[in-house]
């Protein structure tokens, strides 16, 4: 029996590694895992990163799916599903994601992000954070709570580019902009949702519980309270996460229903 096409999508300072756990926990060796331009993959020529730019990437990405995929993002790439299930849910099945809090009106970005969005601080935070050897990128790496293997494969893949692409994209989601998005969640309850909200994310770098809820509920999103789930869950502890998508989907119609109810626009 055919399955639904299941597309992940990962953040920053990520590369397409991270998802190994989850999907072996899934049982999904056929999940494709797509990595953002400049996020351990170049960018194309002429690509400038936005969050516009990278909702129109995602799109081109699954239009080339013969049939709507069920999209799953962490951390960036949770808010780069939630804008394309806003704009484009022809292309989707389902949705889930792990940072909705960041649309919700009261959101304010993390420290770092704040630095990141300064002309001049900025870039000066970058070549710190980018610009070392793999031994120093390593530090950075277990300074955002990464641990083990995931900050050796997070470390091993970020670079300048990657870097740069931070720089632009935190700028393009300076506040008003993630409040104005959010203004747009009821449009992503045109299809399924699952709002991940990992309880033992202490940093709360994608909003508080509060916020995430909040988002949820405006855009018809189910909820999995995630405990003993932290920021970096691909890695680390990817079971709850995979227990609460497979109850999720299964729930959903399947394949050819899927088709005939999310017709391409």
């Amino acid at each position: 029996m055919s399955r639904t096409p299941l597309v992940l999508v990962h953040g920053n300072p990520e590369s397409a590694v991270i998802w190994g756990p989850l999907i072996k926990a899934l049982d999904r060796a056929d999940a494709v895992a797509l990595s953002p331009p400049g996020f351990g993959v170049p960018a194309p020529r002429g690509f400038e990163p936005s969050m516009t730019a990278y909702r129109d990437w995602l799109a081109s990405q699954l239009e080339l799916f013969r049939a709507p995929v069920d999209l799953v993002g962490h951390d960036w790439g949770g808010i780069h599903v939630a804008v394309l299930a806003m704009s484009r849910p022809d292309l989707i099945r389902s949705w889930a994601s792990d940072a909705l809090g960041v649309f919700a009106p009261d959101y304010a970005w993390h420290a770092r992000a704040q630095v990141w969005q300064q002309e001049g601080p900025g870039e000066s935070s970058v070549r710190e954070l980018w610009g070392g050897d793999l031994e120093q990128r390593l530090k950075v790496a277990s300074s955002l709570g990464m641990t083990g293997r995931m900050a050796e494969r997070v470390a091993a893949g970020m670079d300048p580019e990657m870097g740069d692409a931070v720089l632009k994209l935190l700028r393009s989601a300076r506040q008003p902009a993630m409040a104005e998005a959010g203004q747009l969640l009821p449009s992503a309850a045109q299809r399924p949702g699952l709002a991940l909200i990992a309880v033992d994310d202490f940093g709360r770098a994608s909003g508080t519980i509060e916020q995430h809820e909040w988002a949820a509920e405006r855009s018809g999103a189910k909820m999995a309270h995630l405990a003993g789930v932290g920021h970096w869950w691909p890695e680390e502890t990817p079971a709850p996460v995979a227990e609460a998508l497979m109850h999720f989907w299964a729930q959903l119609p399947g394949p050819a229903e899927a088709s005939a109810i999310c017709p391409r626009v």
